[in-house]
């Protein structure tokens, strides 16, 4: 039983199944389905469908160049058949397909570490760009509420330690809000 590949999307045909198209110069096209059927009478270039392998390949999303695809290459010479020529065959077609898997598997976490390191470089300058969407109005309040303490700070000579200071803080900010409070009632006022 031989397992033919799709002409268009190189996914497995086995048989009994897809379409099969004969050129007038006798070659051969296998399809897996009608959609690659239609697509090659289309004359669509198989590289430019993003679901094709030859896309994945060609966009460095696949693993494309690997010895071990020279074993899967098709091969017409008649062997003469031997149970333990079998036998060595099979055993080492799954040792291929297990190293393959493996290479591939390895193809894929480096592409994805590549991807976490530009994707977090992105994120980075996408928070920069637009820090003010995320910045809460409350952390201005408390940068302008810093100052005004490091204002009143400069503004006392004397450096006293004691827990005092800070009562003393407290009822110069209750003094202002009273203040502010008496402003607002004057302007309605009037």
């Amino acid at each position: 039983m031989r397992i033919e590949r799709c002409y268009f999307c190189g996914s497995s045909v086995y048989p009994g199944k897809g379409v099969r198209f004969v050129r007038n110069d006798c070659k051969i096209f296998n399809f897996c389905r009608s959609k690659c059927h239609k697509n090659f009478k289309k004359k669509k270039n198989p590289r430019k469908a993003k679901w094709t392998k030859a896309f994945r390949k060609s966009a460095g999303k696949e693993l494309a160049v690997d010895p071990s695809f020279e074993f899967e290459k098709r091969r017409n010479v008649p062997v003469k058949y031997d149970r333990e020529l079998w036998q060595n065959t099979v055993t080492a077609m799954q040792r291929i397909e297990e190293i393959k898997n493996k290479r591939q598997a390895h193809h894929i976490f480096q592409r994805m570490k590549a991807a976490k390191k530009i994707q977090k470089a992105k994120d980075i300058r996408e928070v920069e760009r637009d820090l003010a969407l995320i910045k809460s109005p409350a952390a201005g309040l408390k940068k302008a509420n810093t100052e005004d303490l490091e204002v009143e700070m400069e503004g006392d000579t004397e450096i006293d330690t004691s827990l005092n200071m800070t009562k003393q803080k407290v009822k110069a900010r209750e003094a202002k809000l009273e203040e502010i409070h008496e402003s607002d009632q004057e302007m309605e006022a009037n």
